[in-house]
């Protein structure tokens, strides 16, 4: 197999003449061995680059970064300097967002089972609007108003009957979804008309999803004019069309671009009233491919005649996407980048877990062993966001690096850590 494709690494990644990878002007190991691995590094100009990109396509604010994909203080303060709004889907979500500084009202407050407290929460704090999932959260945005509240501010959030070519878990635009009003039996039509009528709630505009991890750009064309089609005689300030972006994980895979996605969007809603916002969701692709996973080799194992495992010191706690759904990654020792990798073997975490498996088939160099580092790219959404404690490890720490500096912007969790929340 061949080297690791630099389209799958992050923006500011070099190769130094012995064969070790750079990212943002540090050397790999250098940042392994001050920090420790496991360890997520993120190349912070990349995801600005990102942001700026998106900004320069959509506008200021017209851009809602998705906090799920990895949330913390600073990246939260990073994407709102640069021009984003924060897509929020709890209300443990606004917290962070809003202890970093960013403005209530640059927040949106997604989920299809919001408690009291989130919803109080959000319409107390003055987040722009609340994405409205279901009639019965609005009948609890009713009770809520009637206790003194302020009415909230809303988008109803509409499943536009549209099937895209991504895992069942992550679909969520078809007829049969837990998220939004079906659009193709009338329940939209019929949530459109109770809003217009209760004081509750202002109704601003409509929001779709139909997916992450979506790379055909008709499938953004086809949710768009469904909902353009809806939305144009409303009269209704803001449509926000969602669904995430692509992004490559494996060699092979291409890399969609947001121009490529911009044009789609812009001519499926072209005729729209010149007032219409029109809002973006560009889901993981704005920071999945600007991080790397450090990991160090513990154990290899070659059971001939049936397989080599290789053994790292992470694994479905930083990583449980390859668990849930499947999910492809490359690996390649970061010490000799440009090297083939002619070797297969199954890359295992260390949890007491048969199915802890960071890949399930993997292209290596030759000769890997005890104590070599091993990465895998492209691990910047959904890998830190859901890690867990299983058999109570730690989560690893989180690392920023720029122009030859790094920031440490979530620390490494230590023993005591994991017993915080324990009484007695």
């Amino acid at each position: 197999m061949a080297p690791i494709s630099k389209h799958l690494l992050p923006m500011n990644s070099s190769v130094d003449t012995d064969g070790a990878l750079r990212i943002a002007g540090l050397r790999i190991d250098a940042l392994a061995a001050e920090y420790g691995t496991p360890l997520f590094v993120y190349d912070e100009d990349h995801i600005r680059s990102n942001c700026r990109a998106l900004v320069a396509e959509f506008g200021v604010d017209n851009v809602v970064y998705a906090s799920k994909a990895f949330l913390c203080k600073a990246m939260a303060a990073l994407v709102h300097k640069e021009g984003l709004m924060l897509d929020v889907a709890s209300g443990g979500e606004l917290f962070v967002a809003l202890a970093a500084g960013v403005p209530a009202n640059r927040c949106v407050l997604h989920g299809n089972n919001k408690s009291d407290r989130e919803l109080i929460e959000a319409i107390e704090a003055g987040v722009h609007h609340i994405v409205v999932d279901s009639f019965d959260e609005l009948a609890r945005l009713e009770a809520i108003h009637a206790t003194g509240l302020p009415a909230a501010r809303i988008q109803l959030r509409v499943t536009p009957g549209v099937h895209v070519h991504t895992h069942e878990f992550v679909a969520t635009g078809q007829d049969d979804s837990k998220f939004g009003f079906n659009l193709t039996n009338g329940d939209a039509a019929r949530a459109v008309a109770l809003c217009k009528e209760s004081k509750s709630v202002e109704l601003l505009g409509l929001h779709c999803h139909i997916g992450s991890q979506v790379f055909a750009a008709d499938n953004f064309t086809a949710a768009a004019k469904a909902m353009v089609e809806f939305f144009a005689p409303l009269g209704l300030e803001e449509l926000t069309l969602g669904g995430g972006l692509g992004v490559a994980y494996l060699n092979h895979e291409p890399t969609p671009t947001y121009s490529q996605w911009g044009s789609a969007l812009k001519e499926a809603t072209r005729n729209l009233p010149s007032s219409a916002r029109v809002i973006v969701e560009p889901g993981r692709s704005l920071v999945a491919a600007t991080a790397v996973t450090i990991y160090s080799v513990g154990t290899v194992k070659n059971i001939s005649g049936i397989r080599k495992y290789i053994s790292v010191d992470g694994g479905m706690s930083d990583n449980p996407r390859p668990i849930m759904y499947g999910s492809g990654y490359e690996a390649f020792d970061p010490m000799r980048v440009d090297a083939d990798r002619p070797d297969n073997a199954r890359i295992v975490g260390k949890h007491c877990e048969s199915g802890d498996i960071v890949i399930l088939d993997a292209s290596i160099p030759a000769n890997v062993k005890v104590g070599d580092l091993m990465v895998t790219p492209v691990t910047g959404a959904y890998g830190y966001s859901m890690a867990s404690n299983y058999n109570k490890i730690g989560r690893p720490a989180v690392v920023f690096v720029s122009n030859g500096n790094a920031r440490l912007v979530v620390r490494r969790e230590e023993y005591e850590d994991l017993v915080r929340l324990d009484i007695g």
